[in-house]
């Protein structure tokens, strides 16, 4: 009888094992979510200001469910402030930043490199996912993770320095 319930104890203790390690592929370095049941306050935004058109004729059709001009576009708003133009294309490139696009291509592009970065950092990610009570708990493993690929700010800002170089953004020397 005891032999029976040892096998099963094992049994269910492999189960609960196996069952920690299903889920998602790739593997969550930051742990970003929210604990409560509470409303999200930063994913209420205001309405623009109500305006009046200077040709009420030339105002669209309403459209069930659709948007108004009063709806808020963050999207659309951050790139406007960013000196991007909203309606542009994703990922097309204006012509006034045609001279930068070609100095900054100078040597070459290498296709598909998004892609090629993404994986790399993918298996990347799968080889330092944390330990296992990181993982069962939830702990950030981001910054233990990419550890060997920071730059000690500090050490740097002496380097440039002893050559020289005038670092006029930087705290001054001593502080």
């Amino acid at each position: 009888m005891r032999a029976a319930h040892g096998k099963i104890g094992v049994a269910m203790a492999a189960a609960l094992a196996l069952a920690g390690c299903g889920g998602n592929d790739a593997p969550r370095l930051m742990n970003l979510h929210a604990n409560s049941r509470s409303p999200d306050e930063f994913a209420i935004l205001p309405t623009k200001p109500l305006q009046m058109p200077t040709d009420l004729s030339a105002l669209p059709t309403p459209t069930p469910g659709g948007t108004n001009l009063a709806d808020p576009t963050p999207d659309a708003d951050a790139i406007a402030a960013l000196g991007g133009k909203p309606g542009a294309k994703a990922g097309g490139i204006p012509a006034v930043d045609g001279a930068l696009v070609t100095a900054a291509s100078r040597y070459g592009v290498q296709a598909g490199i998004r892609a090629d970065l993404a994986a790399a950092d993918l298996k990347f990610r799968k080889n330092h996912n944390g330990r296992l009570l990181d993982r069962l708990f939830g702990h950030t493993v981001y910054f233990q993770a990419y550890r060997s690929m920071s730059l000690d700010q500090y050490a740097e800002l002496a380097r440039w320095r002893s050559m020289g170089v005038p670092t006029p953004s930087a705290p001054p020397p001593g502080q």
